[in-house]
This record gives structure tokens, sequence and C-alpha cells, in this order.
């Protein structure tokens, strides 16, 4: 299915049940205004199951009921003591439904808050044999029983579930659905987990669940329930994903992630264009959905319950307060697996911790000095600091369980000559990319996202040997390998850096903002909240037309000049760059060779790339395709970047604004060491440099763009 993005991208979020824009817009403000409402009570319920009685086992559920968990209390002010979980054996439909009506029946007011979460299983299933219509249903841990040769499904119908949240006396109902109801037919290379299963045509729904459905709909009082899931068409799948020493779904994660790290001000516009790149960059297409029951127009800011964003939280303190635990749900997914030793986080008393290991999302960390003064506490905050990233990253390259033994051997084999740049990994790790056999032509090898994408012009011939087919690939791997390292650059929500940027469509009455994005964690607290609550917001994933000219425009809002440096990756397959040719205003000879200039802002000043003349803009060339750009910027000079492109081998008269890295693996390597030059280096972290970058929040800032081309 052709990629389509979603109201907004933190999950992006497409409204499917006629919503416009301007209605998803503020239903989506009421979703989070009702999670943080200052009220005296606030109650959740979350269910996750991984293992199931003969359905293959998930692995990503119990992490998503702990990221909600955390998140909810940490956040959003949940008391712990109102938070009941059921994971895998407690998750029977009877059980899920008799601590609904226990847990929120009975005691739900209507001033309270509450918050259901399902990450599971779903399926499609009829009501009864007369009927064609297949409901959605949810799929307990006890999914079905065999009667006399009857398989009885034990399932929870999705609409059993929405009377039942709109049943209660509040308004301030949400819910997030962290799964799908179609499993597709075709198998796809191994990577992302499905969280769909196909249900049998001879399974009968069970009696039970048809009587308290019909009992339901008797109600005539009901409320408003806002449902966010976690796809937006019936054909989707929600998916769930290795991460690093974890599993999780990757709309759970993406969700909390970001709402750890944005603050107070942010109104949803903002909140919601982040979660459907986040998906994106981790190889799914997935889209989620919001579904709700009723119309209902409110524009609220997000309310938090603490007034900063953080990347994590302190969970315990050991050896006397001179090390704590921390919760890392803050950090991005692909920053936290590479996320080093000798990071540095700073709690909210101002005590600086620093990482000594990690094992999935907890850390342990050392407070670097240890007065009475302002003493760390369970459930204070913390903040990124300084970012430790190693210089030995490269591609983690799954092979998929299609290959046969000797396919998967030749394959390791040819991967093994490009060790520095690619590595095989096993099931139970990370991977960026899966080589797989395509399913229509057997004989044929490509490569492939975590989420089943092919990688465009990544297949050979038919009859291709293994070995040819991977080696085919070594001219392609640095283009990707230069992406996911830019990738760990990004920081809007951590850096300290006062900058906005915004891609634009130029036209002849003035640029047309297509998504814009700004750093949350300024000194200047109020300008951000001022600047944020009046930013114009793209309601949808953009995308350009083919022939349209675009161009970025950025703020410089700091009080230090800041320089400029733009990636990007066309059609997962080519690296760019923005190069800032300039030629000498009086060549000595003909001869003369434009050179790379640095593309400075002054403080207070805004630019455009390119500049702003009646010609302005790049022009945007067919056939269609998608493309991301990472805006990275800092407070010194990228002097080794610049140098590196200038001793490339460009074609003659190939000095286009825009154009193809030749290097771009080690372009971006030399991006990363400018970065590390400009932090702030101190005797603490001096040794450190020598086989890791340290970048400093309060130095750079880094903003990914991306969109397609039609």
């Amino acid at each position: 299915m052709k990629r389509r993005t979603f109201l907004q991208r933190i999950g992006s979020i497409l409204a499917v049940l006629g919503i416009t824009e301007a209605e998803w817009w503020t239903l989506g403000a009421r979703y989070y205004q009702a999670l943080a409402q200052p009220t005296p009570r606030k109650l959740a319920l979350l269910i996750g199951i991984n293992q199931y009685r003969k359905s293959p086992p998930l692995s990503g559920c119990l992490t998503d009921v702990e990221l909600q968990k955390e998140l909810l209390i940490h956040r959003f002010g949940f008391l712990a003591a109102n938070i009941l979980t059921l994971t895998d054996e407690q998750a029977s439909r009877e059980f899920i439904e008799a601590a609904f009506l226990d847990h929120f029946g009975k005691q739900v007011k209507s001033d309270d808050v509450v918050v259901f979460h399902f990450s599971g299983y779903g399926t499609r299933i009829k009501l009864n044999e007369s009927e064609d219509t297949l409901h959605n249903a949810l799929v307990p841990t006890n999914e079905n029983l065999e009667i006399q040769d009857e398989k009885i499904a034990t399932y929870l119908l999705e609409e059993t579930l929405l009377l039942l949240l709109r049943s209660l006396p509040t308004e301030r109902v949400t819910a997030v659905l962290d799964t799908s109801y179609d499993a597709p037919s075709q198998i796809q290379p191994a990577g992302l987990q499905i969280r769909a299963r196909q249900e049998l045509a001879t399974a009968q729904l069970a009696t039970a669940e048809i009587e308290f459905l019909q009992q339901l709909k008797t109600k005539t009082s009901l409320n408003t329930a806002v449902i966010l899931s976690a796809t937006s068409d019936p054909k989707q799948v929600a998916k769930e994903a290795l991460f690093s020493g974890f599993s999780a779904g990757l709309f759970t994660y993406a969700l909390t992630q970001y709402l750890w790290e944005t603050t107070p001000a942010t109104t949803i516009q903002f909140s919601l264009s982040h979660v459907d790149s986040a998906m994106y960059k981790l190889g799914s297409k997935q889209q989620p959905s919001l579904v709700n029951s009723k119309k209902v127009l409110t524009n609220e800011n997000l309310l938090l319950d603490q007034n900063i964003g953080a990347e994590g939280v302190i969970i315990a303190t050991e050896e006397d307060g001179k090390t704590v635990q921390l919760w890392l749900g803050g950090l991005q997914p692909q920053v936290l697996e590479y996320y080093g030793v000798n990071s540095r986080l700073t709690s909210a008393s101002g005590k600086q911790l620093i990482l000594r290991s990690r094992t999935g999302l907890t850390a342990k960390a050392q407070i670097s000095s240890l007065e009475a003064a302002n003493p760390v506490e369970v459930g204070q905050l913390v903040q990124e600091a300084v970012r430790v990233l190693p210089r030995n990253i490269n591609l983690n390259i799954a092979l998929d369980s299609g290959l046969e033994r000797i396919e998967r051997v030749d394959a390791t084999s040819a991967f093994a000559a490009m060790a520095s740049m690619a590595s095989i990994v096993t099931g139970e790790q990370p991977s960026d990319y899966v080589f797989a056999k395509l399913a229509q032509t057997p004989s044929r090898y490509g490569l492939f996202t975590p989420g089943g994408q092919l990688i465009p012009n990544s297949t050979g011939e038919v009859g291709e040997a293994v070995k040819v087919a991977v080696m085919r690939l070594a001219m392609k791997l640095p283009h990707l390998l230069a992406a996911k390292l830019w990738r760990l650059t990004e920081n809007e929500g951590s850096s300290r850096l006062p900058v906005k940027g915004s891609l634009e469509i130029v036209n002849s009455i003035s640029p047309k903002v297509i998504v814009q994005r700004e750093t949350l964690r300024t000194t200047d607290t109020k300008l951000a909240k001022k600047s944020l609550s009046t930013q114009h917001f793209q309601l949808s994933t953009p995308t350009i037309p083919i022939g349209s000219r675009i161009q970025y425009r950025i703020q410089n809002k700091g009080d230090r000049s800041i320089y400029l440096m733009l990636l990007g990756l066309k059609n997962h397959r080519t690296a760019i760059a923005f190069y800032p040719w300039q030629t000498p205003e009086e060549p000595n000879t003909s001869e003369t060779k434009p050179l790379l200039q640095q593309v400075v802002i002054a403080p207070g000043e805004t630019v455009t790339l390119p500049h702003n003349t009646a010609t302005s803009g790049w022009a945007i060339s067919g056939p269609a395709y998608e493309c991301e750009h990472q805006l990275i910027l800092s407070i010194a000079p990228f002097s080794t970047t610049l140098k590196a492109l200038e001793m490339a081998k460009y074609p003659t008269g190939d000095q286009q604004p825009i154009g193809a890295l030749v290097n771009p693996w080690e372009i971006v390597q030399t991006l990363l060491q400018d970065l590390h030059n400009a932090s702030t280096a101190t005797d603490e972290t001096n040794g450190i440099a020598s086989d890791s970058y340290m970048l400093d929040v309060n130095n750079w800032a880094s903003f990914n763009f991306n969109f397609q081309v039609t």
C-alpha cells in the first residue's frame, strides 16, 4: 500500500470517522488534556499480553505496560496505587471485563481521568454464522476454547470496549490500543513482529460476550471517549520491534518517548508531529489513527504534571546515595541503543549524573558530587547534558528466516568482508535492515527495512548468487550507514540551542510552511512557550508536488552565532547534502574553482537555504520519491566537514546547491568530529575522546524532516 501519512507525525494520527483536520486537531488536544487534568484522581488500567495459550508469543507487550506506567506516574501525576495492570495469564476476557467494572465502574466519578491501554493480538470475527460482517476484537490470553469440536472465541470486542469506556460517568476517558486486526496473508521478511492474528473461519464468538455487548447497548447515558489505535487502515498491521535489550510496540514507544521530552506549552499540533516520523525511521510505515465516539471541540495546551521535559527519571538510589537507578523512557530509540558510558544527565536538583551501565531502559549512574545541598531523590526528572556515542558504529543486518542454510552461510561470509560497515545480527539483536528473498521472485535477493519495505534498487537479477547480491549492496551501504549516524544527532527535545527551522514551498505570494521544528528546552522558558503556542503546523506528513520549489528557513533565537549543515537521504538509497559553493568575486584566472563556505547565522537573525532571491528554492523534479533531511546546527564551524567535502572527486561543473554525497560515510564521521570538537572539554571528559564522540546539548541542535514528492 502506498505510504500515506497521518494527520500528524507522532504517530501522525489520521482521523478515520470522517473527522476534518480541524476537528482532529482539537480532539487530539482533548486526549492530552484529559491525561493532565488537575483532578484529585487519575485511574488507569493497563493490559499487556506476551504469552498466549495457542498463538505464537509476542515480545513487547509487557514493556508497553511498563512504558505507559512510568509515563503516567512521572509525567502525568498518576499514583501507582491507582494504576491496575493485567499481564499474560491475568488478562483473560473475564478478568479484563471484571477489572474494568471494579477498577473503573465502582470508582470513577465525573471529574476523574481514566486511561485504558491494551497491547496484544487483535483479530476479526463474526458475531454469528448468519452475518457476513467482521468485527474487530482484542484477543485475551485465554483466546479460545474447544467444546464438542467447536472453537469458541473468548474475545473482547472493540465495540464492547468502546461502550464500556463511554458508559463511565466522566468525559475524560482515553485509551491506547497497540494492536491490529487483519493479519497479512503474504509472508514478510523477518523484522518487526506483527500484532494481528488471522481468525479461523469456524470460530464462534462466546455467547457471554455477545450478551454482554447487547446489555451495554441498552445504556442510554453515554459520554465521550477518545481511542488512539495503532493503525489507520483495516489492512495495516501494528508492529513491535526489538530495541536495545528489550522489545516494545512501535506506537507505544514512540508515543511515550515523545511525551517524556515535551513541555507544558506544547499544543497538540506540535506534539503530534513526531510519532509517524519516529516509526518511519524504525523501518515501519504503520500509521496510527484516532477513533472517537463524539466530536468535541476543545483547544488546550498539553498540561503535564511537571513543568519540564525530560529524558528519564530517578527510580532508586543506591550505595548511600552515591549512585542512582534511572528510567530512560525519554531517549529516542535509535539514540538509546548507542547511549554510551560516561554520558551525562542533570537531575532536577542540579546534580550531574554520569552513566556507568545500562540494561534496556534502565541504567545506573554515579552522582558527580555528594555535597548535602540539593540531594537527589526518587521521582526527580533527569535531562540530557552530554551525549556520548561510540565511533565504531556500523549497520546491523539480519538474515531472513526464509533463507536456506547455504544462503545464510554465503551471506554471512560476504558481509564479513565489509565488517567495518555492516555486521550480521541474530534474532536477539535489533537490526537496521533485513537481507531476504523477494516473495514474488524467490530467486532474487534484496534489502528490506525491518518493517518489510524493499529498499529501492537493492534487488539483482533472477538467479543471482548470494555473494554477488551482497557485494552489489556494498555501494549502497555507505549511504544507509551515513543516515543512521546523522539520525543519532537528533536532539530537538534536549538541545539548549534556541533554534527554529521550517521547510517551505516557495510560491509567487509567500512561502508556505510545510513542517516546522523548534528546540523545546531553551534557557528562556517564557520565550519558548510563547513561540510554541503560535507556531504553524501542517496536519499531515508533508507531500510536495513535483515541480515545486522548496527552501528552509532557520531562525537563530539565541545570543551566539551558529553554523549549519544539511544532509539527507533520497529514496532510502542516495545520500545528499547542501553545498554552500562560493565563487571568488575577482577570480585570478578563468579556471578558479568555487569553494565551500560556512553557513553562519548571527544571533537573532534568520536565513533561508538557498538564499532568498526571485528564483529561490530548490526545484523538485520527478519521478515520485521519499526524502529525509537532517538539519544540524552547531556553535562551532564545520571546518573538518567542509574540508572533506572539498576533497571529494566531483564531476566538473557539478557545483549545485544540493547534490549527492560522493563519500557519505566519511563525511558524516567528520561531521560528528566537528560536533565533538564544539563540545566543552573538561578534565572529566577528556579521557573518553579517543574512542567516543562527546556532544554537549548546549552546543548543538539537530532536526529531522521527511517528506514525499508526488
